[in-house]
């Protein structure tokens, strides 16, 4: 996990406007660069090409890029009210940071705010023949990256925001959330299986949010100093409060400003937000992806296709914890709670099964999707699909009307009991928490 720093600079670097800034300015910085190399230009190579031409292609360029800015970012905001309308509101962070609208729409900005500075450095007259002659040869290329752009744009156009794109972009980052924390699932620290020792004490958070990152690297640095350990209660995700214990530590300084001191530094390594994030949190790109399957199942949309969909996206991110590497011990002094199998799956599953417990199709390939968990890796998944799988078909019996359909999901569920009790007899195993 990365250190707080390097997570927030990276955040920063999400916002649209660092992108539209930094095109901007370096189109500024090219229009005023003629200036500095126009001695580098030959006398009788301006005059030939006739470079007077330059101040008709910059009163174009400045016209057409602001129309086409401000289409493109209205085109934007509609994209967005389209992927909170027909997803969930929880997946527009993942449209906003789109790199592929950012660095158009900066491209279109900045070639604007070029053309700008080199207008009004004509009329200033502060190009002589050779600096409207290097100013040409550069509006040539930003035109030409300009139509590059506007061919991306199009094409980039034909998909954003639509549920099916959304869809794509929410199982990619819970795809990357759950194979980062698959690869290192204690986050370089000691397995916490039980509870921290009684005689720890707790420290709690000051503020009211979500746990967004965890700074790792200081914490242990903080447990070294201190000759203790520290028992991580609240991973990214987690919600906490004024009465929620962010970590337990055992020993906390008996002196009170030095208590004061280290209970402020552990609290600065944990970034509170008002909302989840995907980054490090494998258990929000399920919630979201159940967002959305649940919203498809709501008789005003009656879409049971997204449903079924939703599941065989919930299937491809759970099964890469199949790959989960052997925890690897870099901080020896914290201690990390698991992300436990039952909670993913609920994330997961529990809402489609409440909100599609009257369409049989849905409760078959939920039924069948966790029959698949158990097969492919019951010591994983077995118990917790099984009661995941229990409790569908407790919601089909009650919203069904066929009396087929029921028996079709029981059969189904017995189906998935019987592979999880089968794998436990031929090849006993501990359920792996993680």
């Amino acid at each position: 996990m990365m250190s707080k720093w390097r997570w927030l600079l990276k955040r920063f670097l999400r916002h649209i406007w660092v992108r539209v800034l930094a095109f901007g300015l370096l189109g500024v910085a090219t229009a005023l660069a003629a200036i500095w190399l126009a001695p580098l230009v030959p006398d009788d190579l301006s005059t030939k090409l006739g470079a007077d031409a330059v101040g008709s292609l910059l009163n174009i360029m400045a016209t057409s890029m602001l129309a086409v800015s401000t289409f493109s970012l209205s085109i934007m905001v509609q994209a967005f009210a389209s992927a909170a309308n027909g997803g969930t509101p929880r997946a527009t962070a993942l449209l906003q940071g789109d790199s592929t609208s950012q660095s158009v729409l900066a491209t279109f900005i900045g070639a604007f705010i070029y053309s700008l500075v080199g207008l009004i450095a004509l009329k200033m007259g502060v190009y002589g023949n050779e600096g409207r002659l290097i100013l040409y040869a550069v509006t040539i290329v930003v035109l030409g990256l300009i139509v590059l752009a506007l061919l991306r744009w199009i094409a980039h156009l034909t998909g954003f925001g639509l549920l099916a794109d959304t869809l794509a972009r929410v199982e990619a980052a819970a795809a990357t959330a759950h194979a980062t924390r698959a690869a290192d699932p204690y986050l370089g620290g000691n397995p916490a299986f039980e509870g921290p020792p009684a005689r720890a004490e707790a420290v709690c958070a000051a503020e009211v949010g979500y746990v967004q990152h965890l700074d790792l690297e200081t914490l242990s640095a903080l447990a070294e100093e201190s000759g203790g350990r520290l028992f991580l209660a609240a991973l990214p995700g987690s919600f906490v409060h004024p009465a929620r214990a962010l970590a337990y530590v055992e020993p906390l300084p008996a002196d009170p400003a030095q208590r004061q001191a280290f209970t402020d530094r552990l609290r600065a390594c944990h970034v509170i937000g008002p909302a989840r994030s995907f980054d490090q949190d494998p258990r929000f790109g399920l919630i979201v992806l159940a967002e959305i399957g649940a919203r498809a199942l709501s008789p005003a949309v009656n879409d049971p296709g997204t449903g079924i969909d939703v599941i065989g996206r919930l299937l491809r991110v759970l099964l890469l914890w199949e790959k989960a590497g052997a925890p690897e011990v870099r901080f020896p002094r914290l201690w990390v709670p698991p992300v436990l199998v039952e909670d993913m799956l609920a994330d997961g599953f529990a809402p489609i099964a409440r909100d599609g417990a009257a369409m049989a199709e849905v409760q078959v390939r939920l039924q069948k999707a966790l029959l698949a968990l158990v097969q492919i890796d019951p010591a994983r998944f077995g118990p917790a699909a099984v009661k995941q799988s229990a409790a569908a078909a407790a919601q089909a019996e009650a919203g069904l009307s066929l009396p087929q359909d029921r028996a079709w999901v029981a059969s189904l569920a017995q189906e998935v009991a019987e592979a999880a009790a089968g794998a436990a007899e031929a090849r006993p195993a501990p359920v792996i928490a993680f």
